[in-house]
């Protein structure tokens, strides 16, 4: 009877240690980790620029701000005028910014400072396609009463396709990376994990030159709309084997 219940009692303990072996037998084995290489591929792409964006504006300056108003309308009025006959009704304009400030005098010897007039700001964004008119387009607005030039840009009118170039290339380049490291350590490439744009850089003129003409200048203003240049980075993980 004693035998019998210690190997009775044996037989449990057994049972007992074996059963966490049997469970972890059953789970599914651990995934193997995989052997990557990471690789960055960069392409820049040049292009012509096919838009100008040309900020024009009037400031004028008056003892009272009804005054310096007033004089800045008529003035950009005319401005506006001499555009709109220049490139047709349809020109692409829009006011960008207006402001009305008073100008102080600061006394040298502290105090209060005092209003001496107001000045009067109107900036107006000229669009076109045709860059050929961009050195037109300023000589006219400062003949007819502009009298300063805030900015003056050349841009794409449709950048996705640059954009789509740039990145095919920086990908091609990146995956070329890819197959010379795994050919020089005796590899090969299985599969891309995963693709990576790290940004295409916004489209910037470069080479773009204007010069301001004087309203009574024989020759035109000229200006160089340059190139614009579109970069790109794409990063591919790939897996690799024997």
């Amino acid at each position: 009877m004693i035998r019998s219940r210690i190997l009775k009692a044996v037989l449990i303990i057994f049972a007992a240690a074996a059963a966490p072996a049997e469970e972890l037998a059953q789970e599914p084995a651990a995934r193997p980790l995989r052997s990557t290489i990471r690789v960055t591929g960069e392409a820049t792409v040049s292009t012509n620029p096919d838009q100008a964006e040309i900020n024009i504006g009037v400031v004028t300056q008056a003892a009272t701000g009804q005054a310096a108003a007033s004089q800045n309308a008529q003035k950009q009025d005319a401005v506006l005028a001499e555009l709109r006959k220049m490139m047709g009704a349809a020109a692409d304009i829009k006011t960008i910014s207006y402001s009305l400030s008073p100008n102080y005098r600061y006394p040298k010897e502290g105090g209060q400072p005092s209003i001496t007039g107001y000045t009067a700001t109107n900036i107006v964004q000229v669009k076109t396609g045709n860059l050929t008119q961009v050195g037109k387009i300023i000589d006219v607005v400062t003949q007819s009463g502009a009298n300063t030039i805030q900015s003056l840009r050349f841009k794409l009118k449709d950048e996705q396709v640059v954009r789509a170039q740039a990145l095919g290339e920086a990908a091609i380049k990146a995956r070329g990376k890819a197959d010379a490291l795994a050919s020089a350590l005796g590899l090969k490439i299985l599969r891309v994990l995963q693709i990576e744009e790290a940004g295409v850089a916004t489209p910037m003129p470069i080479n773009t030159r204007a010069y301001m003409a004087e309203a009574n200048a024989a020759v035109s203003t000229p200006v160089e709309p340059g190139t614009i240049e579109v970069h790109a980075t794409i990063t591919l993980t790939v897996e690799i084997a024997q």
